[in-house]
């Protein structure tokens, strides 16, 4: 060999590596993006429970005995606006009623939390 020939890379062996670079850096991105996508998915879905925890709460607090029907309302919760929808129904012991709580995103429709709970039937109602 020539001694005066330099040693170097070519063309063709730095686009190869630049296709790979291009490939690898794009799965990181897409990784990336779904994982702040689940990130946001499961706090939406933990302030849903919250929601619903505290509307089966506010019930125990209040020592209720709430009439077997289907509410709605909303609540607000770290800065956002959620709808809740809250079904009543009997159960087979006279002195529990069962309350199912459903919440949703202020302008989605999908169910981010579902919360069942008992009540037991207050001192005074009976």
């Amino acid at each position: 060999m020539p001694a005066d020939r330099q040693r170097g890379f070519t063309l063709i062996e730095v686009l190869v590596a630049l296709a790979v670079l291009t490939i690898a850096l794009s799965a990181v991105m897409r990784t990336l993006s779904q994982s702040i996508d689940l990130t946001a998915d499961l706090r939406d879905r933990n302030i849903a429970l919250w929601v619903a925890q505290n509307r089966l709460a506010e019930h125990q607090i209040r020592n209720d005995w709430p009439a077997q029907d289907t509410t709605d309302g909303t609540s607000e919760m770290a800065g956002r606006e959620w709808r809740w929808r809250e079904q009543v129904a009997g159960t087979p012991e006279p002195a529990l009623r069962r309350i199912e709580i459903e919440v949703r995103a202020a302008h989605g429709d999908q169910v981010l939390a579902h919360l069942v709970g008992f009540l037991p039937r207050p001192a005074t109602a009976l």
